[in-house]
């Protein structure tokens, strides 16, 4: 089934630019940490971090990925010391992934790096349009998190999996 093509009004370009925007600031934090990483492997990174272990099915699912190719991301990552590979704590069957103390402190600064320019940004703005915009950025981010409900269609970049 091939997807329809969208029209790109003048507000939906607005979308568009803010989005390169900031995937080109998080590409930039990603290059310049040490050691430099893809946005993929921080992705991973991030996914990781919000759970207390993961399987690779979990982190697969959760970045829309196949299988192997997480599992060729996560070979990376724990050769990297990164990531560590454990005996799950609910099934002695499954391997867990978690992050490593290094892992978390790259994250850290990835993000770290990443907040400081989005904040010189957003300090361009006068103050009070920069309060609209975060507050606006919060409800969208919100949004964002919230599941669609079963019975709507949802773009498949949009489909979220806990």
């Amino acid at each position: 089934m091939r997807d329809s093509v969208v029209r790109v009004t003048q507000p939906d370009q607005a979308l568009l630019d803010l989005v390169r925007g900031v995937m080109a600031v998080s590409m930039k934090a990603a290059a310049d940490g040490s050691p430099p990483l893809s946005v993929v492997q921080l992705r991973a990174l991030t996914v990781l971090s919000e759970r207390v272990e993961a399987t690779l099915g979990d982190l697969a699912r959760a970045m829309g990925a196949a299988v192997s190719s997480s599992s060729r991301l996560v070979d990376r990552l724990v050769v990297a010391g990164l990531v560590d590979r454990q005996i799950s704590m609910r099934n002695r069957r499954e391997i867990a992934l978690r992050l490593t103390e290094s892992g978390h402190a790259a994250l850290t600064r990835y993000d770290d790096r990443r907040v400081r320019e989005l904040q010189y940004i957003l300090g361009r703005l006068q103050p009070t349009a920069e309060v609209a915009v975060r507050r606006a950025l919060g409800r969208f981010a919100e949004a964002m998190r919230t599941p669609a409900p079963a019975d709507q269609e949802v773009p498949i970049a949009c489909k979220h999996s806990s």
